[in-house]
């Protein structure tokens, strides 16, 4: 039986699979409070990591709040970024 997650989760066996995966709490309920049609719809707007400077990388982590970002060589952002 699935665990309740509370209103914050709106697909709770979605978000223990995602968990179990190993994925963060945070990656994990926002993948499980997208709904799937939407998401399909709306990607692939944003530009490439690999295409974006450094900076522009270091400011995205620095919005989502990703620890050690200023030691980080571009490479190792896009990788915290991809998998935050």
């Amino acid at each position: 039986m699935t665990k309740d997650h509370g209103p914050s989760v709106k697909d709770d066996e979605q978000y223990e699979a995602l968990r179990e995966e190993g994925m963060s709490k945070e990656k994990a309920a926002r993948i499980a409070n997208t709904d799937r049609q939407a998401a399909g719809e709306r990607g692939g707007r944003a530009a490439k990591y690999e295409d974006r400077t450094k900076e522009d990388l270091y400011q995205r982590a620095k919005e989502i709040g990703i620890d050690g970002r200023s030691k980080m060589s571009k490479e190792e952002l896009i990788e915290s970024l991809r998998n935050h």
